[in-house]
């Protein structure tokens, strides 16, 4: 099995998250992740960025190293080092010149560890969501028709919540599944329910923020921009209706004369 440098996370409601990482012999980074347990079941493979520069960055959000530890590569079970274990150092890559790293994907994970009485309010807000996403692509031109059905996860989560039960789920958006749930993700993340913790990151680990206009790059990676998708971003309350002056002062009785 390999080394792992393994990290954990408390969070504001006392529970922990695990954060696994290791340099292949390939040069690509392998990471897992998950609430904190004997297994590591989420995996995800990345290129184009340093072992060490992806740690920084964990750090800097709150995780803390534990030790060096082995997961087996089938079902990520975690085996803490014996005290004097001897391994092969691993690869240590040589220092490249910093260029920008594609996207390629979006990796998601939601940990829900609220309240049953906000679980019951993030299920109707996801459905609501679902709703709106349905209608828009009904009637919105810019929107593809069967674009809801790419994307195998909605299903799971209406499940999910509908059980108003704590959960945790992860996965990727990629390209060929469109805009729509990353839009959707980021409504729940702006909606900041208490107790659920939503997490997205771009290939190279960046974390996406809430807001969506900074997040072009993710936008662009959809092959869309902020013009294009605003009236749907104002509908999932991502971005604040325009004010339309020409229409505000049609309804204002003109008073000069």
């Amino acid at each position: 099995m390999a080394i792992w440098n393994l990290y954990r996370k408390q969070n504001s409601d006392c529970s922990t998250k695990d954060w696994a990482i290791k340099t292949n012999s390939d040069g690509s980074i392998g990471t897992r992740w998950g609430k904190t347990a004997t297994h590591l079941p989420s995996l995800s493979t990345r290129n184009g960025i340093r072992q060490f520069d992806i740690e920084k960055q964990k750090r800097a959000k709150g995780y803390v190293f534990l030790a060096e530890v082995e997961i087996d590569d089938v079902d990520g079970k975690i085996t803490f080092l014996k005290p004097g274990h001897q391994h092969a150092p691993q690869q240590v890559l040589v220092s490249q010149p910093e260029s920008p790293v594609p996207i390629g994907a979006l990796y998601w994970h939601i940990d829900c560890r609220a309240e049953p009485e906000v679980c019951v309010e993030l299920g109707s807000y996801v459905r609501r969501l679902i709703a709106d996403i349905q209608a828009m692509q009904k009637k919105e031109a810019y929107l593809e028709p069967d674009a809801y059905q790419n994307w195998e996860v909605w299903q799971q989560l209406v499940d999910l919540t509908l059980k108003a039960e704590r959960f945790t789920q992860s996965g990727q958006i990629k390209q060929a599944h469109g805009f729509m749930p990353f839009l959707f993700l980021l409504a729940l993340k702006h909606k900041g329910f208490a107790g659920i913790e939503i997490d997205i990151a771009t290939e190279s680990s960046r974390e996406v923020t809430a807001d969506l206009k900074a997040e072009l790059e993710v936008l662009e990676f959809f092959g869309t921009d902020l013009d294009s998708i605003r009236d749907t971003a104002e509908i999932l309350g991502l971005l604040k209706p325009k004010l339309n002056l020409a229409s505000a002062m049609s309804d204002t009785d003109d008073y000069w004369f």
